[in-house]
């Protein structure tokens, strides 16, 4: 099982990005081509049934598989980026962060009215960065067919602030 494998892979690493908090470092994964293309193919089943026409990739981890993702389904790639970093016209959601505000944007033009975008980042923690990405699909007049993410950390619950987007939440390694 795939969840199996990655989980041996995934390193654990304590106090980061500041104490209390155990980063989950999906660098290793990056080593292996051969898991890289298997996580993709499992990604890609998950998905069968679902219509999408696009890929949206979340700063800075969701546009290494996001792309891939894209890539290999035959679908644009949409980048959603910090606030700022967008050389095009962009729309922009805020959120809260623990200690603060965030923003991320998306380029005005990034697809057509009526398209159905998955969202990919590597991890679902508190939700707070997806469900503004959601919004800023919802704003270009998208919807959201699926999320999927390499891990989810399913005791921070997340998984039911995205359900007034979409239904289809998936993930390769659940804690």
């Amino acid at each position: 099982m795939i969840q199996d494998k990655l989980k041996l892979e995934i390193r654990d690493i304590v106090d980061f990005p500041k104490p209390g908090i155990i980063f989950k470092d999906i660098t290793p994964l990056l080593k292996d081509a051969e898991r890289c293309n298997e996580m993709i193919e499992t990604i890609i089943d998950q998905l069968q049934g679902i219509e999408i026409d696009a890929i949206a990739g979340i700063e800075s981890r969701g546009f290494l598989f996001g792309f891939l993702l894209a890539n290999r389904m035959g679908l644009p790639f949409i980048p959603i980026r910090k606030q700022g970093k967008l050389p095009y016209k962009t729309i922009a959601e805020s959120y809260a962060l623990e200690y603060g505000q965030a923003t991320i944007e998306i380029h005005e033009d990034a697809f057509e009215s009526g398209s159905r975008i998955l969202i990919h980042d590597d991890l679902l923690a508190t939700g707070g960065t997806v469900v503004a990405a959601s919004k800023l699909v919802e704003k270009l007049g998208g919807t959201v067919a699926a999320y999927s993410f390499i891990i989810s950390l399913d005791f921070l619950k997340a998984k039911g602030r995205l359900s007034r987007f979409s239904e289809h939440v998936f993930s390769l390694v659940s804690y």
